[in-house]
């Protein structure tokens, strides 16, 4: 039978002489092969399928919705079709008051809720998001599209930039879903999304001070400085009339106390969600039996009917400034695919479903890529409108289906009943719609949990207010990515101890029941990465901790420590200024009498140990796990 010493110089052996891990070349075509491989295995089990049932499972899984058509049911429609009228009547007056937010006329935001709804009904995996224009995004274009295209001056040149961001928007996601790119989505932190929603309804709510008190002078700029400025000075130096303000208020007060009162009554669900609609209908009443426009009230006027026409002829790809556009679509793309997954798996999981991630990705791509031919701007998920859809009780996405159909009635017949429609109004709309994006309780639970997470949240949340919407998410990204190089530059380490009565090693300061093995400092690495940027921090806190060691509590020096044992089970990559880091800590060590061993490295680890001929230099000391390194002291 083998003794303990033999079983210990196996398992080393089994840690030393493991095969090579793969190249970087291995790993690029293995992450590219994952990524084919879903479309590969679609295709082969297509194949073995009798005819013409490969054509049925392609279509299939293109378009979820023929999942679950074939048993759909006379109850379904029912609760789709109340769902579906209960959206639309909220998302009518929303999303002319959106079109207005991105500086563009009316009709493109009622655009933007027939197609895209009706394309993401046959592509969609959620079966509760209601899709069309949202407040941020509509932020996010006017603020940034501007800067290329006064819309005052040029309004047709600022529409088709507007369209041709739509477009590259939806390639963008389209490729992001199709190479299952999710990842990229997540360069946006939960903390970051937080703050820069919280920032933007702050400043979105601000604009509506030109409509809500009907000014004629404001400003373009997205700044809380700017806004303020410019609505101090419209209030007190240029003339509006108060029947702005007064019609206004009014209906906002009534959308909000419709809202207070669904919100303890749950059965009243739908108060809140006709009220917009009510308060366009009754305010367009009001205004014209009593002709108010002709005494200062400002009102929409004439909004273009007609089902969605054309827009390839006004994507404008030969712009001075189509590398600008590509890039605000890329920046659009990210924030609109992100709140769509949110709001998608949020009422998902209150359902007890899942959804892909990556076909969702999809569908939107595809969305806006009709979506800008067919005159529509950039389409997500609604968190406002996908609430309103859960609670009335929809089954399936034939609720959009129903909200498009509604819209696109409304465009045919009744978009001449809105040209007396007080601009007031849509403002108070967004208005109401805004606290649903103000997430205070959140926001403390990220100032509890993670403060550095609470920096980012606060970088775009103040980046927004007093600079600009891509710089508020540019400097929190930023700073998520300094968060991650602080972590790694100075990495967690700790000394470990023996549970009393088990075979485990665990922090001494986290257990103090633990025990430290007489002679032997065990110290483990919390970092994945040794690298340049933490290797110096690592070296002099282990140094630091074996000098500390060797003091008894008069400050005398007494030699204890024989050996150091390095676990680093954490460690995935160490680069070469890490490998100088071991061969320096190991130096100085051996001028002192002591040892070094090295327990559970990872495979890439080693290899690159090896490659180094580190290994050799500390005489082969590297074992499977600690406890068996602990044996080394006494061969030492």
């Amino acid at each position: 039978m083998a003794s303990s010493d033999d079983v210990v110089t196996m398992r080393s052996e089994w840690v030393l002489n493991s095969p090579e891990p793969p190249s970087l070349w291995r790993l690029f075509s293995n992450s590219l092969n994952k990524s084919l491989s879903h479309y590969r295995h679609k295709l082969s089990s297509l194949r073995d399928q009798p005819s013409p049932k490969p054509l049925l499972a392609l279509l299939s899984s293109l378009f979820p919705i023929l999942h679950w058509i074939p048993h759909y049911s006379l109850t379904k429609f029912r609760n789709d079709l109340l769902a579906g009228l209960t959206i639309a009547s909220l998302c009518i007056p929303q999303s002319i008051g959106y079109a207005t937010l991105a500086q563009l006329d009316p009709q493109y935001g009622l655009y933007t809720s027939v197609v895209p709804p009706l394309i993401y009904a046959v592509m969609g995996s959620s079966r509760d998001i209601a899709v069309g224009p949202v407040a941020v995004v509509s932020l996010l274009l006017s603020s940034m599209v501007q800067k290329l295209i006064d819309p005052a001056s040029d309004p047709i040149g600022y529409t088709k930039l507007v369209l041709t961001t739509t477009l590259f928007a939806g390639i963008f996601q389209t490729t992001f879903g199709l190479f299952r790119l999710g990842f990229l989505v997540e360069f946006l932190s939960h903390a970051v999304i937080v703050g820069f929603m919280a920032g933007a309804a702050i400043v979105i709510g601000l604009q509506q001070l030109k409509g809500l008190f009907g000014m004629s002078h404001f400003t373009t700029k997205t700044d809380i400085i700017s806004v303020l400025k410019a609505a101090s000075t419209s209030l007190f130096q240029h003339p509006w009339n108060p029947r702005n303000f007064f019609l206004g208020s009014s209906f906002l007060i009534f959308i909000i106390t419709t809202r207070f009162v669904a919100k303890r009554k749950k059965k009243l669900f739908w108060l809140a969600a006709i009220s917009p609609l009510v308060s366009v209908i009754g305010s367009t009443l009001i205004v014209y039996v009593t002709r108010a426009d002709k005494n200062g009230v400002n009102i929409v006027k004439h909004v273009k009917g007609g089902l969605n026409p054309s827009s390839i002829n006004q994507l404008d790809f030969k712009s001075p400034h189509i590398t600008e556009v590509a890039k605000i679509g890329l920046v659009v793309a990210i924030v609109a695919l992100t709140e769509a997954v949110a709001v998608g798996r949020s009422f998902a999981s209150l359902k007890g479903y899942r959804i892909d991630g990556n076909k969702e990705m999809l569908s939107i791509g595809v969305t806006n890529i009709i979506g800008s031919f067919t005159s529509c701007y950039v389409a997500t998920g609604s968190f406002s409108r996908t609430a309103v859809n859960y609670a009335a009780g929809c089954e399936t996405l034939v609720s959009n289906i129903v909200m498009a159909v509604t819209v696109m009635i409304s465009l045919q017949f009744m978009t001449k009943l809105l040209y007396y429609t007080p601009t007031s109004i849509l403002a108070s709309i967004i208005l109401s719609a805004l606290p649903g994006l103000i997430d205070i309780s959140e926001a403390y639970k990220i100032w509890k949990v993670d403060k550095l997470d609470f920096v980012a949240l606060s970088s775009a949340f103040f980046g927004v207010l007093f600079s600009s919407v891509e710089i508020a998410l540019l400097l929190a990204v930023v700073i998520s990515f300094l968060k991650i190089i602080l972590i790694s530059i100075r990495p967690g380490t700790e000394a470990l101890g023996r549970l009393p009565g088990i075979n485990l090693f665990c922090d001494v300061d986290q257990y103090p029941m633990a025990v430290r093995p007489p002679g032997t400092l065990i110290v483990r690495l919390k970092s994945a990465l040794l690298c340049f940027a933490n290797a110096t921090f690592v070296r002099e806190r282990i140094i630091k901790w074996v000098a500390q060691e060797e003091l008894d509590d008069k400050g005398s020096t007494t030699s204890t420590v024989q050996l150091v044992i390095l676990d680093i089970s954490n460690l995935v990559n160490i680069d070469i200024s890490g490998i100088a880091c071991l061969e320096e800590l190991h130096q100085s060590l051996v001028s002192q009498g002591k040892k070094l061993a090295i327990a559970s490295p990872t495979w890439e680890v080693i290899h690159t140990l090896k490659a180094a001929n580190f290994v050799s230099k500390i005489d082969g000391r590297v074992f499977l796990t600690v406890g068996e390194a602990i044996g080394c002291k006494l061969e030492c």
